[in-house]
């Protein structure tokens, strides 16, 4: 039976707001899915083994499923086919009445991957048939609670002629294969880990592959295979190599290791994001893995270094544990983001990543701060989700996560993050609970931090010195300012919890010894002052003579900076000061200042 049809108008678009988060009334805990590709008509079987949420309250709810362009040829509940009646069909959904506490969902689609020109769920490009999930794609192939916290195990057999796609594969792990007669082949993949519908993947194709192994720290021999399209395979050694990498920092630095027995990239030339983590089958655009010293730059090569990182990153950090909704989404993408900044930091100049990071916040998040699209890191309402893959999110997220470690330190940081993935590993969660992962390893109270998350604008720091020879004294005030298109008075009445690292350059161009008033001894060059009232001073003592501040070293936060410098002032930091990013802040502003 054809119940809804690609020409039918969708519903008029609503927003959505983070208030009216409520549990989903079902969970799914198995999904098998049987795929048969003949030709340009794709049949898709799908068994749900689904069970009320124990966590939703109220009134018991029927079963919904979303569902988009979907042509629905039969269903049936614990094996018993539904009448025309007893169930309800909307362009957007399947709602299903009268499920108990379980049951046992056998629904059949038809789909035209040929025909999505919207390039969400199974679509069709020049050398097989692909898949994009993210955010809600994964309703564009079978009817299905599409939420990030409905985590479910997968099990994906897919069927297809064998001379037009030799190449079938999914997430997880190869666990059968076979000849179906007649120049038909299948392959079964298992992903024993619980993920959500948007980190679903498969590919029927026709694909080169490149393969090697790594050796995983627990000692175990993971198969890496990269996948690019017919006669580029001299290209994709590069990013081979960038995966190994990833892999190797992710156990040295966090200790997180690969957890399944192989990992595949595939390249497609039209594939509709960058780069998207999929659960051991990452689907890249072939800009970020095709490479090779006559035809890609020096550019080139790094882009394809860190997205590479990026995407295994996620693996634990989006996979593992995955966001409750999408207001969350920079749970994921912020700390991944972060996390591939380090790695960048740890295998190129760590002074010239963290300015270029600096560059790219500055040229694209913080204008968006500062106009009508200005919006928090985690918004509280949108209409289309896909609007929301930001710079404020992705950039100003991963900015957030840095002041937590700059707060913390970098030995409580990776405690927070064991503690994180310890308390939450299969789970799907919300910011709150990494923040208070952070907290509890910490000690320390990242309450008001949690601002930073809620507040759209970029804050300005207005920060004067005063020095008192007589005392041996330099006072610091730091006034801060909220101010957004987008703000309301409240927000702007609230301070932020700004971690402000700063030092003094001293005369003779050396980093004076940092001792408040009232310590017993100085502490070092540097020093993260707390700022979290919206005027403070701090006064420091045993300075010799009239210092030059270095403020926010390392871009301690992302704020606006206003310091009376004087061009002598500048030149002394240019010349002498400790911190590389505010060496080479200072020639900026010197350079601006000259022309």
């Amino acid at each position: 039976m054809t119940a809804t049809s690609p020409h039918q108008q969708p519903q008029p678009p609503r927003e959505i707001l983070l208030a009216d988060y409520a549990p989903p009334p079902f969970l799914v805990r198995t999904v098998d899915l049987d795929v048969s590709i003949t030709g340009g008509d794709v049949v898709v079987r799908s068994r749900l083994t689904v069970f009320r949420n124990p966590a939703a309250v109220g009134v018991p709810a029927p079963l919904v499923l979303d569902g988009d362009e979907l042509e629905l040829v039969s269903l049936s509940v614990d094996g018993r086919p539904l009448a025309a009646g007893s169930f309800e069909v909307a362009p957007e959904r399947l709602t299903i009445p009268g499920i108990g506490e379980s049951a046992v969902i056998d629904v059949v689609t038809r789909i035209d991957p040929q025909r999505n020109t919207r390039l969400m769920g199974l679509y069709a490009s020049k050398d097989g048939l692909f898949t994009q999930c993210e955010a809600e794609g994964f309703r564009r192939i079978t009817y299905f609670p599409d939420r990030p916290d409905v985590m479910s195990r997968y099990t994906t057999t897919i069927h297809a002629e064998r001379s037009l796609h030799p190449v079938l594969l999914s997430n997880g792990n190869l666990v059968a294969q076979g000849d179906d007669g007649q120049d038909r082949h299948w392959a079964r993949w298992e992903d024993p880990f619980p993920k959500p519908s948007y980190l679903f993947a498969m590919v029927a194709a026709r694909l080169d592959r490149l393969e090697s192994h790594f050796t995983t720290r627990s000692g175990r021999d993971a198969l890496l295979q990269v996948y690019v399209e017919p006669g580029k395979l001299d290209q994709a050694d590069y990013a081979m190599l960038a995966l190994k990498k990833a892999m190797a920092w992710d156990e040295r630095v966090f200790g997180l290791e690969l957890d399944l027995d192989q990992y595949m990239i595939v390249a497609v030339g039209d594939f509709n994001m960058g780069a998207m983590e999929n659960k051991g089958l990452n689907i890249f655009n072939t800009a970020y893995v095709l490479a090779r010293p006559d035809v890609a730059t020096d550019s080139d090569y790094l882009g394809i270094d860190r997205v590479v990182a990026h995407e295994y990153f996620h693996n634990w950090t989006g996979n593992r544990v995955t966001c409750r909704d999408w207001f969350q989404l920079s749970l994921k993408e912020g700390l991944t983001v972060f996390r591939d900044q380090e790695f960048g930091a740890d295998h190129y100049s760590r002074p010239v990543q963290r300015i270029q990071a600096v560059r790219r916040l500055r040229a694209a998040q913080f204008p968006e701060d500062a106009g009508p699209m200005a919006h928090p890191v985690r918004p509280s309402s949108f209409i289309e989700i896909s609007n929301f893959y930001t710079a404020t999110v992705y950039e100003k997220g991963a900015e957030v996560v840095r002041m937590i470690h700059t707060l913390i330190g970098a030995e409580k940081f990776r405690a927070g993050m064991d503690r994180y993935f310890a308390r939450h590993d299969g789970q799907a969660v919300t910011i709150e609970e990494f923040v208070q992962a952070m907290a509890d390893a910490s000690g320390q109270d990242l309450g008001q931090f949690m601002r930073w998350y809620e507040r759209a604008g970029t804050p300005v720091v207005d920060v004067t010195g005063i020095y008192d020879a007589a005392a041996r004294a330099y006072t610091l005030t730091v006034r801060q300012s909220l101010r957004s298109p987008t703000a309301s008075a409240g927000d702007e009445n609230t301070p932020l919890h700004i971690p402000f690292t700063v030092g003094l350059v001293g005369r003779d161009g050396r980093d004076i010894p940092l001792r408040l008033d009232g310590e017993p001894a100085a502490s070092g060059p540097s020093r993260v002052l707390p700022v979290t009232s919206h005027v403070q001073t701090f006064r420091f003592v045993d300075v010799p003579s009239t210092p030059v501040p270095s403020l926010a070293r390392g871009f301690s936060a992302p704020v606006i900076i206003n310091h009376a410098y004087d061009e002598a002032a500048l030149m002394h930091l240019m010349a002498h000061d400790s911190d590389p990013f505010n060496r080479w802040e200072a020639g900026q502003r010197l350079a601006v200042a000259l022309m």
